[in-house]
């Protein structure tokens, strides 16, 4: 698993990508400067603790990488999986009201800057960014 991340992450166009707790969105891993795709908007206090209530990791083997991110880099990481998560609870929602024996395998959102390719795994939830390609 950690080599095809590490691939993944070397691909042309790759900004970042996010690794979340299937069961409740929290960020596991990331890897990239998510920062730069969606800057935190929440203001963290002086001792580092954030006003928002957003999901925060609660272990596992992956929790640790997190923890060495910079405070901005893990509060835009930790805003952009809540966000992510909440757009996959809708579209599951959908796909469930469509077809209750159906289900979400992969969903792309694509806007003029960027593609977010989001894959829904057992455990996990991998959201990759990548740049989109010139038409």
């Amino acid at each position: 698993m950690e080599e095809a991340l590490h691939r993944l992450s070397k691909k042309p166009g790759v900004k970042a990508w996010l690794m979340l707790d299937r069961t409740n969105g929290a960020v596991l891993k990331t890897n990239g400067q998510i920062a730069t795709v969606r800057p935190a908007k929440s203001s963290a206090t002086a001792n580092g603790n954030s006003s928002s209530s957003l999901p925060t990791p609660t272990g596992g083997s992956f929790s640790t990488d997190v923890q060495t991110n910079t405070n901005n880099e893990t509060l835009a990481a930790q805003e952009l999986a809540s966000l992510v998560w909440s757009f996959l609870s809708s579209a599951g929602g959908l796909i469930d009201d469509i077809d209750s024996e159906d289900e979400l395998k992969l969903l792309r959102l694509r806007t003029k800057k960027q593609e977010f390719v989001i894959v829904p795994e057992p455990k996990y939830l991998l959201v990759v960014i990548h740049d989109t390609p010139p038409a």
